[in-house]
């Protein structure tokens, strides 16, 4: 059986840690990891001997994990990345990891609060830099475990994400904060806002400022969307006058 790697093993590692067992020999390694856990954690050393080596360290964590790894020997490795933005993750395993080092960009569209097999499931994947030709096989992984693969640039990604993921996490933490909660007389429409603070909610605050901070697109989207409502509140002013 194959070895694959995994660095870091929070809300997240530990669902990618599952989804990789149904085909793969996982490592896992976590430098802030509670050691008395029932985890067999290996060593750094062990993880980068791995073909595959995921990180799935926060965004705001990650360029010093690749600074760390770079000093390592990496032949016959690929680093996948697994962050909710691209272009920031892809260009610091650019810039630090040897050309000798395979790099794939992913963005698995689900978390521990939405991974389920009996859910419509989707990655993204980023062919940067293949160099011992993986991306095929983990194309073929995820579909496997019917994960629909969606390859595109880092660019074309987080221009997307800012419209879909980057304003679904902005409008859920904006209801949570006003002091949106259920009533006795909720609609079905409500019901939904409601499951989007839920979701949303759920992550840390700091992986939503990451969101927020490592897409370049961002806070275009935001500005946007402030004025609109700016604006619509003025006209229904307006209106009741």
């Amino acid at each position: 059986m194959k070895k694959v790697g995994i660095i870091g093993y929070g809300r997240f590692g530990i669902v990618l840690a599952d989804l990789l067992s149904k085909k793969y020999k996982v490592l896992i390694t976590d430098s802030n990891a509670d050691k008395n856990d029932e985890i067999d954690f290996s060593s750094l050393e062990e993880i980068l001997e791995c073909f595959l080596v995921f990180i799935a360290v926060p965004i705001n964590s990650f360029e010093l994990v690749i600074k760390e790894i770079s000093k390592y020997e990496l032949y016959n490795t690929t680093i996948v990345d697994v962050c909710s933005v691209k272009v920031y993750p892809v260009t610091i395993m650019e810039k630090y990891l040897p050309k000798y080092v395979g790099i794939i960009g992913s963005h698995p569209h689900f978390g521990p609060d939405s991974y389920s097999p009996f859910r419509e499931l989707k990655v993204t994947l980023c062919q940067v830099r293949d160099k011992y030709k993986r991306y095929s096989e983990l194309k073929d992984f995820f579909e496997s475990q019917s994960i629909r693969t969606i390859k595109m640039s880092p660019d074309q990604h987080d221009k997307m994400a800012a419209s879909s993921q980057g304003i679904t996490h902005f409008i859920g933490r904006v209801l949570n904060e006003s002091g949106v909660r259920s009533t006795d007389i909720n609609t079905l429409g409500f019901n939904e806002l409601l499951g989007v603070i839920e979701q949303t909610c759920n992550d840390t605050w700091d992986l939503f400022k990451d969101l927020q901070k490592f897409n370049p697109y961002t806070n275009e989207m935001i500005d946007n969307l402030v004025i609109t409502i700016e604006n619509i509140h003025k006209q229904i002013k307006k209106d009741a006058n």
